[in-house]
């Protein structure tokens, strides 16, 4: 029975699972055939393709477009899949309307690119539907390489190994793998699990085990694994989270919006997810818009974003923000907070208006103040747990070239990794980079 959006408190049910269901449905319905044939019609198939230098992954968009066109969406998963071993999953990620898309010739002359992401998901999809792997592993090298951390720079880095003929052992921390592809992405951008789909499929290559609950300072040591094997590859994301700063964020209905969104990816029924009358989530990348839209389709009645910065400083892009609008969510901007005020469990926070000057942000003094009984911290993550013997770069590991730590034999790459954005498709980039590299210096 549905609670109604006007409940008190944080509770579960305040809408329908009709409702919640049709809510968390898929946000870009996959194409069917004709309508992929026609969307790929309008490519122009350039030469020195600028949608090719915008992706992190250099995957040659015009041949795999040109090959949908001609029939081959086998052929075309091939090419996504040869640079980008979880194409599926970054065609329903990844920001292309600020990477492939923004620069594409159509957008540029018309204000309307070649959508394609959507057109990589049908190849992709077209692939895994069949069952086909496409890709053989190459004959054993008798080495052996240690992942720690089965994110997407993890299993990048692995695949690319396995294939090259070496034997990889993943250290995965959590019961499942797939990093923040299965635990912190937007339900209604993965559905049907299809992350761990994904991860079932890549697994066909052959040569990749996984090794769930293990992990650097649980019975694992970066000496250990180096001894055992002939090279590592960190791929440990940034488990922290930021402190909001503010008196009273030790409140009960204050959490960080990651955990949120890792609860609602492994629901088995989201109507049985609680969430607050009144949501106000404080940051403004992927992870707040994520979050201020899911409360909202569970039922939340007020749901609001409250950023430090002005607009055009947030991390989310106009897509994600004019998504998050057209759901119902409020933005601020130029707000930050003070105190989250309750006895014992949050019913309002207190926001102070900002100003910037030359790049310096100040509170004016001059607040205001939400009813908020649910807070969510979305106010970006730290590194945790990283090997003390590695030098650090800033807040992140120093890498150098492909990966290359440090530490001899060691690489890393994806969030943990100091240098590209936190993007799918960046650590994807980085691991296949750092395998290429890895198997340079294994083989001599």
């Amino acid at each position: 029975m549905a609670q109604g959006q006007t409940a008190p408190g944080i509770v579960a049910g305040r809408l329908s699972s009709e409702d919640i269901a049709a809510n968390f449905d898929d946000l870009h319905p996959a194409y069917a055939p004709h309508e992929a044939a026609v969307a790929a019609d309008r490519c122009y198939f350039c030469y020195d393709a600028p949608c090719v230098t915008a992706c992190p992954t250099d995957i040659d968009i015009p041949l795999f477009i040109r090959q949908i066109q001609t029939g081959h969406p086998e052929a075309a998963a091939k090419t996504i899949l040869d640079q980008n071993i979880l194409g599926g999953m970054c065609a329903r990620v990844c920001p292309t309307e600020t990477l492939c898309e923004e620069s594409c010739v159509r957008e540029t002359a018309e204000g309307k690119p070649v959508e394609i992401g959507r057109l990589q998901r049908y190849a992709t999809d077209t692939v895994m539907a069949a069952g086909v792997h496409p890709f053989e592993r190459a004959a054993s090298t008798g080495k052996t390489v240690a992942v720690v951390g089965a994110g997407p720079a993890g299993l990048s880095c692995a695949h690319r190994l396995a294939m090259l003929g070496h034997d990889v052992v993943i250290h995965e921390a959590r019961p499942k793998a797939g990093g923040l592809n299965e635990f912190g992405i937007a339900a209604y951008k993965s559905t049907e699990n299809y992350a761990e789909a994904e991860v079932d499929w890549l697994l066909k290559i052959g040569g990749i085990t996984i090794e769930n609950g293990s992990a650097l300072g649980q019975g694992v040591t970066l000496d250990g694994l180096r001894d055992a094997y002939d090279a590592v590859f960190l791929s440990i994301g940034l488990g922290g989270v930021n402190a909001l700063r503010a008196e009273g964020e030790d409140k009960d209905g204050v959490r960080d919006a990651v955990d949120f969104i890792a609860d609602l990816r492994q629901a088995d029924d989201l109507s049985t997810l609680p969430v607050g009358r009144n949501v106000v989530v404080i940051g403004g990348g992927m992870t707040a818009v994520d979050a201020a839209v899911q409360s909202k389709l569970l039922g939340a009645e007020n749901v609001t974003i409250a950023y430090r910065r002005g607009r055009e400083a947030m991390g989310a892009s106009r897509f994600e923000q004019d998504l998050a609008a057209s759901k119902g969510v409020k933005l601020m901007f130029n707000v930050q907070p003070v105190a989250v005020h309750g006895n014992g469990a949050a019913t309002e926070i207190e926001l102070e208006y900002t100003s910037s000057a030359g790049g310096e942000l100040t509170g004016t003094g001059e607040t205001t103040r939400l009813a908020a009984d649910q807070v969510f911290k979305a106010i970006g993550q730290t590194l945790e747990g990283a090997p003390s013997e590695l030098e650090l770069d800033g807040r992140k590991i120093a890498v150098t070239g492909a990966g290359r730590t440090s530490v001899d034999g060691v690489w890393a790459g994806g969030d943990c990794a100091a240098g590209g954005d936190d993007l799918t498709v960046t650590a994807v980039a980085e691991g296949r980079d750092a395998a290429m590299d890895i198997h340079k210096v294994m083989m001599g």
